[in-house]
């Protein structure tokens, strides 16, 4: 490749290289296959297909391994030790930082594609309106020669159509504006030929189909990155306030999120290998979706600038330069004799008003010559090529990066979190008692009822000693037996214990099983 007349030539970006040397491009049965970018082929179509589908059967094994998991762990109720359930804790909660890393690292590599995109847009919208004015011109440069100047010719040629008597005059007149019509016409057919390979190129509908595309694809990118981000934080907070429902609502979203992720992997791949293929040579591309009219040797010259390729349209320029300026002679040869030789037709602002058409054409061809120069289009198509490759590119690359990482980082934390939730166990909601409630007896009436028991239980229901020895304690026991019963309801203190009337001596009915004896001022 020759020097460039603009900026620096183009070449391969490093990441362009690696995918498009070292990335296999292979058929249904393994064959290796032309690895040059072209969308029309289906042999290569099918070769990014195969690429797209390693992330897709990657994520089938995945879902198998996880569903073969989970129906091994879903009746499993063995109780674990709190370290093994905060060891998993805090497994989930490294790798739900690790997974928010790779996420954000999509977030920046969709910013870089989108950047790119925009960008070549931008320049190829650039590019559109350059070729544009190149049309306009040379149609400018026709209508003034065709049909202005073509018109006053025709109204000379019906002046000189009258008789006069000096014939040879006459004559020389008519070979003088035949000469000045016919370099009319070359001039004008020039510019017409060098506007015919242009007439296909429109690059409007197609740049206004990918903003349209970019519009819908940036910002989805982003929603999708950033429910991923949401999840993570769904985990961490149930990881930190040691919340069930948390965990299990991530154990499903997280399902569908791996599934999620590996569909990007493969959209991803296919189009990271493509765009390096096209980036490895994208002048072959343009030249290959040219049209035909738009022949290759005009193509090289704008994708390439070079000093040794000389402009395609400078042959046609010379020709319609050199045909105004012999127009230009030949008016300005015939204007003194044909008005010598009718003098009263009034040619003087005649001949005037076609110089000054003749003039303006050359101003026009002079300005269409600057336009067709390669520098302007070169420099818009680096430029365009640049953002693509380069930062478009790297954009796709961490994108790949990003979504396959996230798949494998959620595909852990769906493990572990299956594996953690389980041994967490609700909560049991305890009734909050009031220890003022009307209902329930003081503490001190408490203490006294558990002394109480534990007295009687010590005592007469288990005391297997005689009756003798039994009654013979009896008194020690009977006083304190009243004092502790003086402190209950419905009895008042007294040292002097009279035996009342009644059965059993005063005394409510008691309730004796198995060595307790509960009398009625336990239920007080």
């Amino acid at each position: 490749m020759g020097a460039s007349l603009g900026e620096d030539a183009y070449s391969i970006p490093v990441l362009a290289w690696i995918y498009h040397k070292y990335v296999p491009h292979v058929n249904i049965t393994l064959h290796r296959v032309n690895s040059s970018f072209n969308p029309t082929s289906p042999i290569y179509l099918e070769s990014l297909g195969i690429l797209g589908s390693v992330p897709a059967a990657w994520l089938i094994l995945t879902l198998l391994v996880l569903l073969i998991y989970l129906l091994t762990r879903c009746c499993d109720r063995k109780p674990r030790p709190s370290r093994s359930i905060s060891a998993l804790k805090v497994t989930l909660a490294i790798v739900s930082v690790l997974c928010c890393a790779a996420v954000g690292l999509g977030l920046y590599g969709n910013d870089d594609l989108h950047n790119g995109v925009s960008q070549l847009l931008q320049e190829g919208r650039q590019i559109d309106v350059q070729v544009q004015k190149i049309r306009n011109q040379t149609e400018n440069i026709e209508r003034q020669l065709r049909q202005q100047a073509t018109h006053q010719l025709t109204q000379l040629r019906d002046i000189f159509d009258e008789p006069v008597a000096n014939t040879t005059a006459l004559k020389m007149c008519m070979h003088l504006l035949e000469f000045a019509t016919d370099n009319n016409t070359a001039a004008a057919s020039a510019a017409a030929d060098i506007r015919n390979p242009l007439n296909g190129i429109y690059l409007a509908p197609t740049i206004n189909i990918a903003e349209k595309i970019e519009q819908i694809r940036w910002p989805a990118t982003m929603a999708i990155l950033s429910v991923l981000l949401v999840l993570c934080v769904v985990l961490l907070v149930g990881v930190a306030r040691h919340n069930r429902c948390a965990l299990i609502a991530f154990s499903v979203c997280g399902l569908l999120a791996v599934i999620a992720s590996y569909v990007m992997a493969s959209v991803y791949i296919a189009s990271t290998v493509a765009l390096g293929d096209l980036c490895a040579a994208p002048d072959k591309f343009v030249e290959d979706q040219a049209s035909n009219e738009l022949t290759k040797e005009i193509l090289r010259y704008y994708t390439t600038c070079e000093r040794a390729r000389a402009n395609p349209f400078t042959q046609r320029l010379r020709e319609a330069k050199g045909a105004i300026e012999n127009m230009r002679s030949t008016l300005n040869s015939l204007k003194k004799p044909a008005t010598d030789l009718f003098p009263r037709k009034s040619l003087e602002p005649k001949f005037s008003s076609l110089l000054n058409q003749v003039n303006e054409g050359d101003l026009l061809i002079t300005a269409l010559t600057s336009s067709v120069d390669c520098r302007t289009l070169h420099t818009h198509y680096l430029r365009g090529a640049r953002a693509l490759c380069n930062v478009g590119l790297l954009g796709l690359t961490l994108m790949l990066l990003s979504s396959v990482l996230a798949g494998f980082l959620l595909t852990i934390l769906v493990w572990v979190d299956s594996h953690t939730w389980i041994y967490i166990r609700k909560k049991k909601d305890y009734h909050q008692v009031n220890d003022n409630d009307p209902y329930l007896p003081p503490p001190a009436a408490s203490q006294a009822i558990a002394a109480r028991t534990l007295q009687r239980s010590q005592g007469d229901g288990c005391d297997m000693r005689p009756p003798d020895h039994h009654r013979g304690g009896g008194a020690g026991n009977a006083a304190h037996m009243s004092h502790l019963r003086g402190h209950t309801l419905g009895r008042l203190p007294s040292h002097h214990h009279e035996p009342l009337s009644g059965p059993n001596n005063g005394k409510y009915a008691t309730l004796s099983k198995q060595c307790k004896t509960l009398e009625s001022s336990d239920y007080y």
